[in-house]
C-alpha cells in the first residue's frame, strides 16, 4: 500500500466532493471511509484509476450518509445528480481547500487545526505538538471545528493570514516530523505568491526556501541530529538560498514588516555566514526583538535568549532565559546549552539529561542524551 499516494490524492478527492455539494464535515468523513476501504482492497486489487476509485467510493459513502440523515429531503437533488463513474479530471484543489477551511465562522486556531487534519493529512497528535497543547485538547478543538462547519457550504474563503499560518505549520511538520509535507507546503506557497501580491506571502516563501536549503545537512547518515553550528555549509542549497534572499529583499523593501519576513531575515543571516563563528548574532538579536514585538509567541523569546547568549555572552542569555516560563518546551535544553557555554559542565550535563527525558521526538532525545554523556566524560572548569 502506497500511503504517500493516498495522502497526495486526499485533497483532490475532498475538493471534488465539496464542489459537488457536500458540506465539508460530511465530505471529510466520507473521504476517510474511502481511504480505509482503499487500505483494505487495494493490496489485492489495485485500481487502474486510484483517484477515480476514491471519488466513487467517497461519493457513495456520502450519499449513504445523506440518505440516512434527517435532512434527506433537502438533499434529494444531490442524489438525483450522482455522476456516472469514470475518469476524474486532474484539478488541483488543495490551495482552494486551504482557503475554504479558513472559513469566517471558525476561529483562526480552529481553522488551522481543521485544515491540517482534513487537507494536510496530519494526525491529531502531530497537530497538538505543533500547537504545544495536549492531544486531547486538540482533538476537542478539531471536533468543535467540524461541528461548526457541519451543514455549512464552504463558499466564503477565509483570510490570507490564516492560510499562511496553515502553510507554515504544515511546512514545519514536514520539515521536522514523520510526515514529509515540506515540499508540498513550498509548492502551495509558490501558488499563493503567484496570485496574491502580499509581502507576508513572500516572507513565508522566503523563510521556507531558506530553511529547506539546509535540510540535507540537518541529520547525519545514521539519522542523528546535527546542530546548525556543526552543519556542513558547503552542502547547503545555494540556489534556494539565493532565491529566498531575493524574495525577502523585495518584500522588505515594501516596508510592511510581518512575522514571516522577520523570521526569514533571521534565517538569511544564518545562511549568509560562511562559518558558524562568523554569524552576525547582534543583528539576529535585533530581528528577534522585532519579531517579539510582532508576535506574543513564547518560542520567539526562547530563541532570542539563545541569540543573546551568542551575542552578549552566556550569562546574558541565561538572564534572558530566566524571564521565561521554565515549562516551555526546549527551555531545559536551552538552559543546558547556555550553562555549557558558561563553563558549568556539571549543571549542563544534568540539564541535558533532564531535557532528554522531556523530548518530544526520538531524534531529539538521542541528541540530548549524547550531549549529556559527552559532558559527563569531561571535567568541569
Amino acid at each position: 500500500m502506497d500511503e504517500a499516494l493516498l495522502r497526495s490524492l486526499t485533497p483532490g478527492v475532498l475538493g471534488i466532493l465539496v464542489r459537488r455539494g457536500a458540506d465539508f464535515a460530511a465530505a471529510e468523513d466520507a473521504v476517510q471511509d474511502a481511504l480505509v476501504e482503499a487500505v483494505r482492497v487495494w493490496p489485492a486489487d489495485p485500481p487502474r484509476d486510484p483517484k477515480g476509485w476514491l471519488v466513487t467510493v467517497a461519493w457513495r459513502r456520502f450519499l449513504d450518509a445523506t440518505r440516512a440523515d434527517a435532512a434527506r429531503r433537502r438533499r434529494e437533488d444531490l442524489v438525483d445528480e450522482e455522476p456516472e463513474p469514470g475518469p476524474v479530471p486532474s484539478v488541483d484543489d488543495t490551495l482552494r481547500l486551504y482557503f475554504l477551511c479558513a472559513h469566517p465562522s471558525l476561529t483562526p486556531s480552529s481553522a488551522v487545526a481543521l485544515t491540517l487534519r482534513a487537507v494536510g493529512g496530519l494526525t491529531t497528535r502531530q497537530i497538538a505538538r505543533a500547537y504545544l497543547v495536549p492531544e486531547a485538547t486538540m482533538a476537542q478543538r478539531i471536533s468543535r471545528a467540524k461541528r461548526t462547519v457541519s451543514g455549512v457550504r464552504l463558499d466564503r474563503p477565509g483570510d490570507v493570514a490564516t492560510v499562511l499560518r496553515v502553510l507554515y505549520l504544515v511546512f514545519n511538520e514536514g520539515y521536522s516530523g514523520d510526515v514529509d509535507l515540506a515540499a508540498e507546503a513550498i509548492r502551495l506557497t509558490r501558488q499563493l505568491a503567484a496570485v496574491i501580491d502580499h509581502p507576508e506571502v513572500a516572507g513565508l516563501l522566503a523563510l521556507m526556501l531558506l530553511h529547506h536549503a539546509r535540510r540535507a545537512t540537518r541529520t547525519a547518515p545514521d539519522g542523528s541530529l546535527v546542530p546548525l553550528a556543526e552543519q556542513d555549509r558547503g552542502r547547503w542549497d545555494t540556489g534556494a538560498i539565493a532565491e529566498g534572499v531575493g524574495i525577502l529583499q523585495t518584500a522588505l523593501a515594501r516596508d510592511r514588516l510581518g512575522e514571516f519576513q522577520a523570521q526569514a531575515a533571521i534565517a538569511a543571516l544564518h545562511a549568509d555566514a560562511p562559518t558558524a563563528g562568523e554569524t552576525d548574532w547582534v543583528q539576529i538579536v535585533e530581528w528577534y526583538d522585532e519579531l517579539a514585538r510582532l508576535t506574543d509567541n513564547p518560542v520567539v523569546r526562547l530563541n532570542r535568549a539563545v541569540a543573546v547568549g551568542e551575542a552578549d555572552g552566556p550569562r546574558a542569555g541565561l538572564a534572558a532565559l530566566a524571564e521565561l516560563d521554565d515549562t516551555l518546551p526546549r527551555h531545559t535544553a536551552v538552559a543546558a546549552y547556555l550553562h555549557e557555554r558558561d563553563g558549568d559542565l556539571a549543571t549542563a550535563a544534568r540539564l541535558y539529561a533532564e531535557a532528554a527525558r522531556k523530548a518530544s521526538s526520538l531524534t531529539e532525545r538521542d541528541h540530548l542524551t549524547r550531549q549529556a554523556a559527552r559532558l559527563n566524560t569531561r571535567p568541569s572548569r
